[in-house]
């Protein structure tokens, strides 16, 4: 059986010529919604399609992609509320030092002392840089900004993520 990680959710049409707006889950739009990548599309209750995307741009929050063979709104109307996925096989490998949110959610965070913080739960993208959200136990999130005087190593094999943690930057009083 497949694995498969979400792209996106379709939101809504976009004008009549068969263009959809997503609200994307992916860190690489760019690489997603290239012409002629093929993403799958689920639905509840409904035998997934696979979609071979056309176009794609930008558009305020969404990206805007239309589909190979859907010329007009009454093709992709159907289509929204659908999760667009991506199979896990059609990953591409990333450089060195690249990590798919998936590789790092679920992994534990350490401090410089070997200690325990909690761990990652979410990743958010809120501009410059990523930030984990660390789930620690009998205490508030702690938010780590993903950036090299924080983040020091992730180790995929062990399932760990080596930090420092800058004085003041995780507010423990909760």
């Amino acid at each position: 059986m497949t694995d498969y990680l979400n792209v996106g959710k379709i939101v809504n049409t976009q004008g009549l010529k068969g263009e959809v707006r997503v609200i994307s889950q992916t860190d690489f739009p760019e690489l997603r919604y290239k012409k002629g990548a093929v993403l799958t599309l689920f639905q509840d209750k409904k035998e997934p399609v696979a979609l071979t995307i056309k176009t794609h741009r930008k558009h305020k929050n969404f990206d805007i992609v239309s589909f190979e063979d859907h010329p007009s709104i009454n093709d992709v109307e159907k289509y929204r509320d659908g999760i667009l996925k991506v199979a896990k096989e059609n990953l591409t490998e990333l450089p060195e030092d690249e990590f798919y949110y998936h590789e790092i959610i679920g992994l534990t965070v350490l401090d410089e002392n070997g200690q325990e913080l909690g761990k990652i739960k979410e990743i958010l993208s809120p501009g410059a840089n990523d930030v984990w959200v660390v789930q620690r136990p009998k205490k508030k999130d702690a938010l780590l900004p993903y950036i090299d005087s924080v983040v020091k190593s992730i180790d995929l094999e062990k399932g760990q993520v080596l930090v420092e943690i800058p004085e003041g930057l995780i507010d423990d009083e909760n």
